[in-house]
């Protein structure tokens, strides 16, 4: 397992990225709406990170399985949990929700963040979903400090989420982050307080809960990217990358601009 510890400037060139991200989800925000195409976010976001002097790091991005990624973000409507595929015949309707994974490639450095947004009227309980899974990025966060470990990141959130009676994504975790977007070490949204490996000032990683309404069992479709729940019923996902601190995490990418835009629903 190779870690790598950032310095001071390396989290600052690491926060531009991450505030670029954070950026492109607001500027997404105010086009989300019913009868707009997953294909046409696509277009948005993939011009605002290049006139933003950045690189869309999904576009291309390698799978073992299949293709590479063929778009600038993931957008995952309903029950697809994480990395849909961004196309003109996925056209939003009142009452969806999507969830819109970005990354960013910025002066040599990653950045990586996911938001979960309404489209129109959403039933109160899938409502309910979205606040509970953001809830819990936060307390993962919380939970995130130098002398602690993952698993009490995991764990953190799984107690949470599991309160409320939803499942929690096994297969798929948070990671860290640096000069790659995906870096060791994993870190999964379940685990038991005090395991795993213990967690350093300097270490830069995503957490993102990935949290469904039903069971957790997941399935990839024949594209093999797009990862939708078995029983069909929706999932949530959302994403902060952090810097590891004596103390309080520091939080890089943000989602102010969304929340300055919707308001806060969640």
């Amino acid at each position: 397992m190779n870690i790598f510890l950032k310095t001071e400037d390396e989290i600052e060139l690491m926060r531009q990225a991450n505030l670029l991200v954070g950026r492109t989800l607001g500027e997404l925000a105010k086009h989300i709406k019913p009868g707009v195409s997953t294909l046409q976010l696509d277009k948005v976001a993939n011009e605002f990170i290049c006139d933003n002097g950045a690189v869309p790091t999904f576009k291309g991005f390698p799978n073992p399985f299949g293709p590479p990624f063929p778009a600038s973000i993931c957008t995952s409507v309903n029950d697809v949990v994480v990395h849909g595929i961004p196309d003109a015949a996925t056209v939003l309707k009142d009452g969806d929700i999507i969830s819109i994974d970005c990354g960013v490639l910025l002066n040599g450095f990653n950045g990586d963040s996911c938001y979960t947004f309404c489209v129109g009227e959403v039933a109160p309980e899938v409502r309910q979903l979205l606040k509970v899974t953001k809830e819990s990025l936060y307390i993962g966060i919380e939970a995130a400090m130098a002398g602690r470990h993952v698993g009490d990141i995991g764990c953190a959130i799984q107690d949470y989420c599991q309160s409320f009676g939803y499942g929690i994504v096994r297969e798929l975790t948070g990671h860290g982050i640096g000069r790659e977007m995906h870096e060791d070490p994993k870190i999964p949204n379940y685990g038991g307080r005090g395991r795993g490996i213990m967690l350093k000032s300097g270490m830069c990683i995503a957490i993102e809960p990935m949290v469904t309404m039903g069971n957790r069992a997941i399935g990839i479709m024949p594209d093999k990217w797009t990862i939708k729940t078995l029983d069909g019923r929706p999932a949530a996902h959302f994403e902060h990358t952090i810097a590891i601190r004596k103390g309080k995490a520091d939080i890089l990418s943000s989602f102010e601009e969304v929340e300055r835009l919707e308001g806060k629903l969640y």
